[in-house]
């Protein structure tokens, strides 16, 4: 599985960048929305909210604005509905992508995302086209480095210490830690990572390529430029690939 593709770091790269972070939170407070709607708005029984609160917390979201998303998700305030779609095609050079929208109108989000396929070398296709391709996993980054010491664990450490729950995955690139589980229990390996004393980057249900497809870096490229021109729309909340 490819845990840290150069699409990947790219994404984290943009979500911290300060041009991007208007839309970063538009599309987080859209999460946060939907979580509490399906959820609650008590994090403490509402992992996928907990989750969502934490990221708002790290990149620095006003408290305010997630207090006025769960409000809406719980019907407190007034708000619009979104629906949740996932679409699917192909990009250049033939890979296989799925993206998540989160849309309060189906019509306007998929003639933009249509749009967008068509001028950036991809093909929007039909439901279950690539969906196979893809499998859902719970996936955690964290860094290695205790945050009480210099101590670093290492991937084998980190493995011996996980055994109880169902890894399916751990793979370690600079530091950084990417360990891939059961979506259902995505939760519980999370806060066991914590509780060893490693500091959580990131904890996400994902969409990850069985057969991930390596490419020159010429390839790679114009799969990038498409890849970003997708992210960019308002609607889009993730974009996964099978690009390695």
């Amino acid at each position: 599985m490819a845990g840290h593709s150069k699409w990947k770091k790219i994404k984290h790269k943009k979500a911290l960048n300060d041009k991007k972070r208007g839309a970063s939170f538009t599309k987080l407070i859209k999460e946060i929305t939907v979580a509490a709607r399906h959820g609650g708005g008590d994090p403490k029984g509402n992992p996928r909210l907990n989750t969502l609160l934490e990221k708002a917390r790290e990149g620095n979201m006003p408290i305010e604005h997630t207090q006025r998303a769960i409000k809406r998700g719980t019907g407190e305030l007034p708000g619009v509905v979104y629906e949740h779609i996932m679409y699917e095609g192909y990009g250049p050079n033939g890979i296989a992508v799925l993206v998540e929208v989160l849309t309060d109108n189906r019509n306007k989000a998929v003639a933009e995302l249509r749009t967008a396929f068509t001028r950036n070398g991809g093909t929007l296709g039909e439901s279950n086209s690539v969906a196979w391709m893809f499998e859902r996993v719970g996936e955690i980054q964290a860094t290695l480095r205790h945050t009480q010491g210099d101590r670093v664990m290492s991937e084998d450490e980190l493995l011996e210490k996980l055994l109880d729950y169902d890894i399916k995955n751990i793979t370690t690139d600079d530091g950084i830690a990417t360990i891939h589980t059961e979506p259902k229990i995505l939760d519980q390996v999370r806060q066991a990572v914590i509780n060893l004393g490693l500091k959580v980057e990131s904890s996400e249900l994902e969409w990850i390529a069985k057969n991930p497809v390596e490419l020159d870096e010429a390839k790679q490229n114009q799969v990038i430029e498409f890849l970003e021109a997708i992210e960019d729309l308002d609607d889009t909340q993730n974009v996964y690939t099978t690009m390695a």
